[in-house]
């Protein structure tokens, strides 16, 4: 059955690749200078079926109204946080993700953050660089702990988390996890709350969906119990961790390290957290390698493709399986 012809919009500048995926029947909109609203003609908007986005672009009433004939929301990646979904299913519009597209790629990240945080990689590339290895320079760098027997905790056990479960299970760590609910076919310990988690765990790896429930979750209190050797990785969202306590933590001494990829103010980052020694930091890079943009991409494909076609979808948002 061959699909009907459809006006697409793209919110952001996407892979060329993606915009060749789709069948040349349908017109494809944008992208556009931000704000999207002030650059987007009138009957334009008014044609619009779907628009391809991303989880952090505010896709919220003042939008919406622009666009009265919107049936379907594809979010490139797993993250779906800027769109309203109380006023998606008001209105109708259902909502997709690539849920398990960039997985692999997050987890593997994740990894890399912690044994660069743990291992002091950083200061120790400064050492070798500026000519400073001599025996009494190496012997000022930290000595940590290895990952065998460490106990890693992680927070959201979804695609993503269970992925890092399985590369640090490779480094004979001990796992633990918190999520909305114990997942009986997993091997590793259920924590009912953060904190008992936290207070257990020598490493907390945020993997968390971020959501307005959940914004600042990872607080002084649940930081502070990871201890002055503790070591915190987020690659969910940055609004996950109170940024400001993490800050002061990390001063104090009170936390021992971080691994970030994501930050609350995105591309802002605080002069204050650019200061600390101990602290790894990279431009939320988590999703991007080639076989997890091309996934993304295809997940986003069959979205398009199958909704045009019958008014299915492949991989809905939870919240529209219920």
């Amino acid at each position: 059955m061959p699909q009907n012809a459809a006006t697409i919009l793209f919110a952001r500048a996407f892979p060329a690749r993606l915009r060749a995926g789709i069948d040349p029947a349908h017109a494809i909109l944008g992208p556009f200078a931000a704000p999207l609203e002030d650059h987007l003609g009138r009957d334009d908007a008014r044609a619009v079926r779907v628009l391809v986005t991303v989880g952090v672009f505010k896709t919220q009433a003042p939008l919406l109204d622009l666009l009265p004939s919107l049936e379907l929301i594809c979010c490139l990646g797993s993250g779906y946080e800027g769109v309203d979904i109380a006023e998606a299913k008001r209105r109708g519009i259902m909502v997709t993700h690539s849920p398990a597209a960039n997985a692999a790629a997050v987890a593997e990240l994740a990894m890399a953050l912690l044994l660069a945080a743990n291992r002091n990689i950083l200061q120790a590339d400064r050492f070798l660089r500026d000519g400073s290895w001599q025996e009494s320079a190496v012997a000022q760098m930290r000595i940590p702990r290895g990952l065998a027997g460490r106990k890693i905790g992680i927070y959201g056990m979804g695609a993503i988390g269970a992925k890092i479960a399985a590369r640090a299970a490779a480094f004979e760590a001990r796992i633990a996890y918190h999520g909305r609910a114990a997942k009986p076919d997993l091997p590793y310990e259920f924590h009912a709350s953060l904190q008992s988690l936290a207070e257990w765990a020598d490493v907390l790896m945020v993997a968390v969906r971020a959501n307005e429930t959940n914004r600042g979750r990872v607080d002084a209190k649940v930081m502070r119990a990871l201890g002055p050797e503790g070591i915190l990785v987020n690659i969910a969202r940055g609004s996950v961790v109170d940024e400001t306590a993490l800050i002061a933590l990390l001063k104090s001494g009170e936390l021992g390290s971080a691994g970030l990829d994501v930050f609350e103010h995105e591309p802002d980052v605080p002069k204050a957290l650019t200061a600390i020694p101990q602290v790894v930091l990279t431009p939320h890079i988590g999703g991007r390698t080639a076989e997890a943009f091309e996934a993304m991409q295809d997940a986003v494909l069959a979205n398009i493709a199958a909704f045009l076609t019958d008014g299915t979808v492949v991989t809905p948002i939870p919240e529209m399986r219920q």
